[in-house]
């Protein structure tokens, strides 16, 4: 959870630096390609700060749900290593659906050439 937490603080930073004018939310464009990873077609700032976000509420929740369950032993620390990783894997699937839902309010030169021929 600390990872997630460092994570969104990060996000939260630089989206306040965006808002005062600092900053785009286009500025790591062209070091990053999120095609690969189906989260392509929007700003690169855009996807993994909603998969930053997705993974720290999934995660944050499922620890709350572990600490209510009140396990012990080795299933709890099981469990406890598995969380984060299932939380990054659902954020990552949940911010893919999401991000072809905004596709379509991103400008075409961001779209991947597959993309804009609406393959």
């Amino acid at each position: 959870m600390i990872l997630f937490t460092a994570a969104l603080v990060v996000v939260v930073g630089f989206w306040l630096l965006v808002a005062l004018g600092v900053t785009t939310a286009d500025t790591f464009d062209a070091d990053a390609d999120l095609d690969d990873l189906g989260m392509g077609g929007v700003p690169v700032a855009v996807a993994m700060s909603l998969l930053t976000a997705l993974a720290w509420i999934l995660g944050l929740g499922a620890t709350a749900v572990l600490t209510a369950l009140s396990l012990t032993g080795t299933v709890t620390g099981i469990l406890r290593l598995v969380v984060p990783v299932a939380g990054l894997l659902v954020a990552w699937w949940l911010t893919r659906s999401s991000v072809r839902r905004l596709r379509r309010f991103s400008s075409d030169e961001r779209r991947s050439g597959r993309d804009a021929a609406g393959i």
